[in-house]
Formats: C-alpha cells, sequence, structure tokens
C-alpha cells in the first residue's frame, strides 16, 4: 500500500510570498520535504486548534525538519510550495442551528461567502439578489431604516480551463465527502474538563451549510437571519476561502468544524470556555478520515 505522507500548515499571520525564491533560507528544507510527497495538507485558523494537533501526539517532526507549524498566509502558498494533493481544514464554528450544539462537528456540503455585500440606496426597490432589511429589525417594530439594506453577492469563481463564473454556494461533496460518511457514529470528546460535561454526546454531522465571513458572530437576530435565509448551521471566518483556493486548481478539499459557541443564540458558557473541546473534536474526526483515505486504495493512486 503506497504511503500517505501528512504536511502541515498553521493558518497564521506570517509574511511569506506565493513562491518560494530560490535563494530562500528554507529553499532546500522545501526541496527534501517535497521528495516524500505527495501531501495532504492539514490546515487551521487559531491557536486552540494548533494547540490540538500539537497536544494530540498524533503527529512527531522529524528531526532534519523539527516544525510541526511549516508557515503560510494562505492554501495558496501551501498549494505553490510543496506537493500538496488534498486540503483537510478542521477548526471551531459558531452555530447557527439550533440542532448544533456544543462539541458537535459538522462536515458541511456547501459553503458560501456571506461577507459580500451591496449596500444599497434607502428606498431602492430592485431586489434581485437574497437581502437583509435592516427596518425589519427595528424596535419596537419593524419599519423604515435609513441603513437601507444589504445584497448578499455571488463570488467570482476561477477554475482552470474554465471560463468564470459568479457562485454562491461552493459544493463540498465529491469523494472525499462520501467517504467522510463512514466517520458518523464516531466518538468525540464530551467533557470540557475534570469537573464539567456536557449534557449530550457531541456528534458528527453531515451534509449541512456553512457561512464564512470576516465577522465573528455573536448576535441572536442576525444568527436567526442567517439560518432563515440560508438555512446556515454553521458560521465560521475561513471555511469558504479555503475551499475555493483549493478547489480552484481541482485540489480535493473537506472541512470539519466543531461547534465552540452558539452565535450569539445564547449560553452560559463562552466560546473560549468551549473552543478548546470543538477544537478537540474537529481534529479528532480530521485525523480518522486521514485513517480512511489511507486505507482506500483508489483514492490514494489519484493523490
Amino acid at each position: 500500500m503506497a504511503m500517505l505522507v501528512v504536511i502541515l500548515l498553521v493558518f497564521l499571520h506570517v509574511d511569506c510570498s506565493s513562491q518560494l525564491p530560490t535563494k530562500h533560507p528554507s529553499h532546500g528544507v522545501v526541496d527534501m520535504v517535497n521528495e516524500f510527497g505527495p501531501f495532504i495538507g492539514i490546515v487551521m485558523a487559531y491557536q486552540a486548534e494548533a494547540d490540538a494537533i500539537v497536544s494530540s501526539g498524533e503527529f512527531i517532526p522529524r528531526s532534519d525538519v523539527p516544525w510541526l507549524d511549516l508557515y503560510g498566509i494562505t492554501v495558496q502558498t501551501l498549494l505553490n510550495i510543496f506537493d500538496v494533493k488534498g486540503i483537510i481544514h478542521y477548526g471551531t464554528a459558531g452555530s447557527a442551528n439550533d440542532t448544533l450544539s456544543f462539541g458537535d462537528v459538522s462536515v458541511p456540503r456547501f459553503v458560501a461567502f456571506t461577507g459580500s455585500w451591496t449596500w444599497t440606496k434607502f428606498n431602492s426597490e430592485i431586489e434581485e439578489l437574497p437581502t437583509l432589511k435592516f427596518g425589519e429589525f427595528n424596535l419596537p417594530e419593524e419599519g423604515k431604516n435609513l441603513l437601507s439594506k444589504v445584497e448578499f453577492k455571488p463570488e467570482e469563481f476561477y477554475s482552470v480551463g474554465k471560463p468564470m463564473e459568479e457562485v454562491f454556494w461552493l459544493d463540498m461533496g465529491g469523494p472525499w465527502f462520501e467517504l467522510a460518511t463512514q466517520l458518523q457514529n464516531l466518538k468525540l470528546q464530551q467533557c470540557v474538563n475534570k469537573t464539567y460535561c456536557l449534557p449530550e454526546t457531541p456528534k458528527v454531522v453531515f451534509g449541512l451549510k456553512g457561512s464564512t465571513a470576516d465577522i465573528f458572530v455573536d448576535n441572536a437576530a442576525y444568527r436567526k437571519f442567517l439560518f432563515n435565509e440560508f438555512k446556515v448551521s454553521t458560521v465560521d471566518e475561513e471555511s469558504a476561502a479555503v475551499a475555493m483556493t483549493a478547489m480552484s486548481p481541482g485540489v480535493p478539499v473537506i472541512v470539519f468544524r466543531g461547534v465552540s459557541d452558539l452565535a450569539g443564540g445564547g449560553s452560559k458558557w463562552s466560546s473560549t470556555s468551549l473552543s478548546s473541546l470543538a477544537a478537540a473534536n474537529s481534529l479528532t474526526v480530521a485525523l480518522e478520515f486521514i485513517g480512511l483515505i489511507g486505507k482506500d486504495k483508489l483514492l490514494i493512486s489519484l493523490l
């Protein structure tokens, strides 16, 4: 059986170019690493998510390449520099769906970037796109509002060998998604610490929709709007960007998001209290998925 090699990217704010110059001090290390490819790239965003993979003990740094976190600011950098044939993105998210609770892990079938808007003029009438009308959220009763409304814009998606197309939902379906459904009954961590455990055992859920924006959602009204308008179940700040970057050149990608908060839906627990649990559970699913790829000869042959 072919060997499946995993390379890690910590998705943090580190300056680097999209292509590694020949004279770069790490150029020789990169060449050496690529000799052992192809790789699966693991992408994360926050410290709690990085801590989860370090503390898991599942990955041991090589003595000649002594880093778990290589470097990069975008998935594109990872794809440009290393021989990466697939991207696994895991991390935390807020829940916009009352059926998803703390510690649950969503494997979305569709993700969208919901942070690209056209802010319309007051009293404008034309509505061709999904719209949030501020007047509908006036108190004590809805009415007109000088902020008018925002229209949610689709993204321009460029894929190799095809003309640009406007897309709102990115379809995450495919062989990787189908393979991941085997993890439906995976046992996840239930206890935050020695003195507190969640009332229900967290679960892995497939086929829902995820929303991405450069916004941390902590507002009950907006949470409800996203669910009612788009049937969004999770909200985060990275998934759509990771997915679109990987899908553009046709690289397989999958997303695992652990619920750390209710996006303003109300709870005595803060996102900080549960971020470690959510990160650990999303990592657990990601690691099990890597194991499934390693057992699938057809998928390995495609790497």
